[in-house]
């Protein structure tokens, strides 16, 4: 059984920048795609980017420029760097890694950008 840990929310003003990291345990295989999404109060849950085993990145709109995905594969880690954060940035952030044909949830982080 494969678990994703995440670390990293937490309160930032707008402006800020704060880092998430998301670890996967569990597997000695690495995982092929990780990726981030987030889902604010009352709304759905969106794509926010994902990056390859070769390092292929993909962003959305709204935080391309201001987020950066990265990973380190012998680790099964991936971490997001978030810069210039917006209050509508708030949302709980979830981890997703997917080996073969199985796909992996973290519980998701808290991120609060509020002055």
């Amino acid at each position: 059984q494969v678990q994703l840990v995440e670390s990293g929310g937490g309160l930032v003003q707008p402006g800020g920048s704060l880092t998430l990291s998301c670890a996967a345990h569990g597997s000695a295989s690495s995982m092929n795609v990780m990726a981030w999404y987030r889902q604010a109060p009352g709304k759905q849950r969106e794509f926010v980017a994902v990056i390859g085993s070769g390092g292929f990145t993909t962003y959305a709109s709204s935080v391309k420029g201001r987020f950066a995905i990265s990973r380190d594969n012998a680790k099964n880690t991936v971490h997001l760097q978030m810069n210039s954060l917006k209050p509508e940035d708030t949302a709980v952030y979830y981890c997703n890694a997917v080996h073969g044909t199985l796909a992996y949830w973290g519980q998701g982080t808290q991120v609060t950008v509020d002055s």
